[in-house]
């Protein structure tokens, strides 16, 4: 019954994921529910055991119906992969509870923004030469990489946010690049959990063909209403994260 429930959780954390991220904010407390005696690190690493094989159909799925600029993309990954290495190997020197006050506000202002600047994300119109383009996707891959490795929760809506406002992307190609983006930072902390040990491989597996079937539904909901769609499903996960970061951080 246990796998069940979170065979359902993992369903619908892709199908989210899948369109702009966050799918984490559903399968993390699914997984803490069902196995509340079972360490942390293991929950968090057979979570990501799961949802890398979901975001990588759904950047598969995208890359088949959208113009991936992949000379700008792909530097992006590698970059998003380094940072997220490094981030895990910070937060196991610092503590990463600083930020746990912080993030309500940052998704915040990331949330206003967006609903102030109603037209920002429906139309792709990249907006640098590529040479700076790629310069700048590596900043955000590596930047945004880091803060998944060491804390996490928004990666996603991040790094869509940020190839929206800087890079001059719609929603809709940029959730399509950061699910690049994702696969590659979800692949540095599965290597780091499972060298400690902290992956529940045969449980894992199991979500994953859940979360891929999600993936599938989310990747073609978003290639189907496009960018407008994309963005309507941002807002609302973002209000979903500033509520549930913001009780973890003030009310927990």
């Amino acid at each position: 019954m246990d796998l069940i429930l979170a065979s359902m959780a993992s369903l619908l954390a892709g199908t989210i994921d899948s369109i702009v991220g966050g799918g984490g904010l559903i399968l993390v407390p699914a997984l803490f529910a069902i196995y509340p005696s079972a360490p942390p690190a293991t929950l968090f690493g057979t979570n990501k055991s799961a949802s890398v094989w979901g975001t990588s159909i759904a950047a598969w799925q995208f890359s088949r119906r959208v113009q991936m600029r992949w000379a700008v993309i792909l530097p992006a990954a590698l970059a998003a992969l380094v940072g997220s290495f490094i981030g895990a190997w910070v937060v196991t020197v610092i503590n990463p509870d600083f930020l746990r006050r912080l993030l309500p506000f940052v998704l915040l202002a990331v949330l206003l923004y967006t609903l102030a600047k109603k037209d920002m994300g429906r139309t792709h119109a990249p907006r640098h030469a590529q040479g700076r383009e790629t310069l700048l996707a590596c900043l955000i891959g590596g930047t945004i990489g880091w803060y998944d490795g060491f804390f996490g929760p928004g990666t996603g809506s991040f790094f869509i946010f940020l190839m929206v406002r800087v890079l001059g992307y719609d929603f809709l190609n940029a959730s399509a690049a950061a699910k690049l983006l994702n696969v590659a930072t979800n692949v540095a902390a599965i290597a780091l959990f499972a060298m400690k040990g902290h992956v529940w491989w045969h449980i894992g597996l199991t979500m994953a063909v859940a979360n891929v079937m999600g993936s599938l539904i989310g990747t073609r909901l978003a290639l189907k209403h496009g960018a407008g769609f994309v963005r309507g499903v941002f807002i609302v996960v973002v209000s979903a994260l500033i509520l549930k970061t913001g009780y973890d951080a003030f009310l927990k």
